[in-house]
């Protein structure tokens, strides 16, 4: 995977300098009580601008900037793994670039998705998404077609094993180690309920 070139990597800073002073903005005052016209002034843009960066109010929780670095570690797992291991490997590669400042920030994000419910219809939006993002690596591995029923509810599954393993993260307010609860919840899911 290509490095993004600088106005790239100067649109992602702006997009996430909005999202932090709208998770600012959201602790302070409330979901529902902040507008997106503070969120821009916060972020010192206009609110054209803040729609240039997102769609919808909602998608300013609810998109992150992970999913492309989980489908690139995906892609760049070991050839010969397995693909649930292939997926453990990704996401722990992928965890291992995640900071106590973003550790905090999904803690506050996950929180804000559990308790508006704007928040929770986007967020299935947005996991229906993230399947796709790594239907494709998945794919890729196995031979198959992306829109394969099979590689669909393998990453279905996979996710799902990935948000048991953050709602306890978040309901803990982040006590547990994320990458063990992760990997626990794919164990899980790679030896059924046996053990």
């Amino acid at each position: 995977m290509n490095a993004p070139g600088l106005r790239e990597r100067k649109k992602q800073k702006t997009r996430w300098a909005i999202q932090e002073h709208a998770l600012r903005l959201f602790a302070e005052q409330g979901y529902d009580a902040t507008t997106v016209e503070q969120i821009a002034a916060a972020a010192e843009i206009s609110p054209s601008t803040f729609f240039r960066y997102f769609k919808t109010k909602e998608d300013v929780v609810v998109e992150d900037e992970y999913d492309p670095i989980m489908a690139a570690a995906l892609a760049a797992a070991p050839a010969d793994l397995a693909p649930l291991s292939a997926i453990r490997h990704a996401l722990r590669a992928a965890l291992g670039a995640v900071g106590p400042a973003d550790r905090q920030k999904i803690i506050e994000r996950g929180r804000l998705m559990l308790s508006v419910p704007a928040l929770r219809s986007r967020t299935l939006d947005n996991l229906v998404a993230t399947i796709d993002v790594i239907a494709g690596p998945l794919a890729a591995r196995t031979g198959r077609d992306p829109h394969d029923f099979a590689v669909r509810a393998f990453a279905g599954a996979c996710i799902g094993a990935l948000i048991a393993a953050i709602l306890e993260w978040v309901d803990g307010d982040g006590e547990r180690d994320l990458s063990e609860l992760v990997d626990a919840a794919l164990g899980a899911l790679e030896n059924g309920l046996e053990s």
